[in-house]
């Protein structure tokens, strides 16, 4: 067993092409703080990307920052918020989840799980903002796609194919990014006491009105206890959550208008900039679920119609406990520890409520002997399944990237 850690994107070509002619796969590791996310890898050498690190272009004032791959976040976001900038994508730090540290995740990382947090309804994922990349494939092959601005982009955007191939078809050395200014001010308004249909009904409202929404959450009085904000810990019921950020009069008007236009659904109150940072930092990095790491843990996209219909269903599961994002239309579930027979089953249950929605449901957190019974992310039709091996070859023929990380036998 060989563990490869370059420190240039050079050395990175020469370990990728020395897998390639053994037929050794890899396991590609950034900084270890997600390895715990998909399916176990099928590899004995491990490409450590650490050493690849330092941010090799900044220019605040063009919007574009670049990275090496194995450059820790915490680097990243301290660059920006010198300048008063940030990733509006508003990756999520998965250490704790995972059983492991905070802030230890890399830029590369974040971009190859396309990670986004609570912004995502009105930033996009990580891949709307993933300008660039050098990277290379499984046949040892160095490429570059994209560019510094995004009217560079011509012909395939390998960029959004990267974002969310967790590895399985380059491994990054170099990427792009485009960043956008911090908000001047940040509120929240905070509704009390609605079950989940009423926070979906809240919520959508909201987000269909004219006040520009950048973040929509549901916590249930169950885990809104557990927050740092003592508005939410103190409630004493459940918490509905939504952001508004901008100049600062704007940001006063905007929440201001939808306590008033809300007030008929349930009692409301306001947080400002420090509070709002501490509860949405929670809700993005999955806080309330973290305590107990022998529960599993799911991630359940869904449209936000359907989200408290979804959820009913599965919180007919003893002890289950969730929370909606994304205007309702993300929920994260928390099941608890059981044998693997039981689990199966559980796991069949989550996949069947959502059959009649277009949802789809990713494992996040499970033992690794879990994690390996069942499909980690949405089982793929047919169809879809043809093409992803056809993407998986044509760029790792050999098949020795992050081999089933995402799905077995790719």
């Amino acid at each position: 067993m060989a563990t490869l850690k370059p420190e240039t994107p050079e050395q990175v070509l020469e370990a990728v092409a020395w897998a390639a002619a053994e037929e050794a796969p890899l396991e590609i590791l950034g900084r270890d703080s997600k390895r715990a996310l998909g399916r176990p890898v099928q590899a004995a050498n491990t490409l450590d990307l650490s050493g690849l690190s330092g941010i090799t272009l900044y220019e605040p004032e063009e919007l574009v920052l670049s990275a090496r791959a194995g450059t820790p976040m915490a680097e990243i976001e301290a660059a920006l918020a010198e300048k008063n900038q940030m990733l509006a994508f508003e990756p999520a730090d998965l250490g704790p989840l995972l059983g492991g540290a905070a802030g230890q995740g890399s830029i590369g990382g974040a971009l190859a799980c396309n990670l986004a947090g609570p912004r995502r309804i009105k930033a996009g994922a990580a891949r709307d903002h993933f300008l660039g990349a050098q990277a290379v494939s499984g046949r040892g092959e160095t490429f570059k796609s994209g560019g510094r601005v995004v009217k560079n982009v011509t012909g395939y955007d390998l960029c959004k194919l990267l974002a969310g191939s967790y590895g399985t078809l380059a491994t990054l050395s170099d990427v792009t990014v485009k960043v956008l200014p911090r908000p001047e001010k940040t509120r929240t308004v905070l509704l009390f006491g609605l079950d989940d249909a009423g926070a979906v009904k809240a919520m959508s409202r909201a987000l269909q009105s004219a006040h520009e929404v950048s973040g929509a959450a549901h916590l249930p009085a169950a885990l809104s206890a557990s927050s740092a904000v003592s508005y939410v810990s103190g409630a004493g019921t459940s918490v509905t959550a939504v952001r508004v950020e901008g100049p600062g009069p704007s940001v006063a008007h905007r929440a201001a208008a939808l306590r008033q236009e809300l007030a008929d659904l349930a009692e409301t109150e306001e947080l400002h900039s420090a509070n709002s940072a501490t509860l949405w930092g929670e809700l993005r990095d999955v806080a309330p679920l973290c305590a107990d790491s022998a529960r599993v843990v799911w991630k359940i996209s869904v449209p936000p119609a359907e989200g408290a219909r979804v959820l009913a269903r599965l919180n007919r599961s003893q002890d289950a406990l969730s929370f909606f994002d994304w205007g309702g239309g993300l929920i994260w579930l928390s099941l608890p520890a059981s044998d693997a027979l039981t689990f199966e089953g559980r796991h069949a249950a989550v996949r069947d409520a959502l059959k009649d929605c277009g949802g789809h449901a990713t494992l996040v957190r499970a033992p690794d002997d879990l994690r390996a019974r069942v499909p980690v992310f949405q089982p793929l039709d047919p169809a879809h399944e043809a093409l992803t091996r056809r993407v998986k070859e044509s760029f790792d023929p050999k098949g020795i990237l992050n081999p089933g990380r995402m799905f077995a036998g790719m």
